[in-house]
């Protein structure tokens, strides 16, 4: 099983901590972001792991390898010559995924079975082409909350102001090499929230994982950040 996390993104709302140092690489209890979830996919038998960044952070990432990357299984890098959304990145590196794996925002903490999920998706008998995790939060009106029909997610609300759930997004996903099926034409920049999910919602390909016993703690703003640093 590979694994690709996304660590392309430019960090806006933890600025001006990401003036400095780019989002999954600040750190909870002394250790990156990155780090926790490397050792969370290989935990849960991920074998192959890639980190997408963007071309002006190699410096950065570099100065990473050498502090926190002694223990950790090889990780390979790829690079973003300029932002291309959650997808568009994912799709210039499509012969690198013949069979399923998993994609991760690059900044949230994660813990549950992730093997439960890949038996989900693996063996569902829709032959879906894509899996999201969902977890439940307090307040879902600040997330994307998905609309269910049984095990199939038809579409998002994004932070509705009366969320018909308290299951949200939490920003991993199996996806099945199909999904390359789905992109739009001769689009370079693609969000996969928007771009690509609506697309696998529409032809019934397109599940939520309802994880149990999840810990999950994004890490996208300064309040977020924080509770993460007190409560992981």
């Amino acid at each position: 099983m590979k694994a690709l996390i996304l660590a392309g993104g430019l960090g806006t709302r933890l600025r001006p901590v990401t003036h400095e140092i780019p989002k999954p690489l600040i750190t909870v209890k002394k250790k990156p972001i990155l780090n926790h979830l490397i050792e969370f996919f290989v935990a849960n038998g991920v074998d192959e792991i890639a980190v997408l960044i963007n071309k002006d952070h190699q410096e950065d990432y570099a100065w990473w390898k050498k502090r926190y990357n002694k223990d950790l299984p090889k990780i390979k890098i790829h690079l973003e010559a300029k932002p291309l959304g959650t997808f568009g990145g994912v799709k210039l590196l499509q012969k690198h995924f013949k069979d399923n794996f998993i994609l991760s925002n690059g900044d949230e903490l994660k813990d549950f079975d992730l093997k439960e999920m890949i038996k989900f998706h693996k063996f569902h008998k829709s032959n879906p082409v894509a899996t999201i995790a969902l977890t439940q939060v307090a307040n879902p009106s600040s997330y994307g909350v998905p609309i269910m029909k049984g095990a199939h997610i038809m579409e998002f609300l994004e932070k509705p102001e009366n969320p018909p759930t308290d299951f949200v997004s939490s920003g991993i996903y199996v996806v099945s090499p199909e999904v390359f099926n789905y992109v739009p034409e001769g689009q370079e920049f693609m969000m996969i929230e928007k771009d690509v999910f609506p697309r696998i919602a529409a032809a019934r390909k397109l599940l939520g994982y309802k994880a149990k016993n999840y810990r999950w703690f994004p890490c996208d703003n300064l309040e977020r950040w924080e509770a993460a640093i007190e409560h992981w």
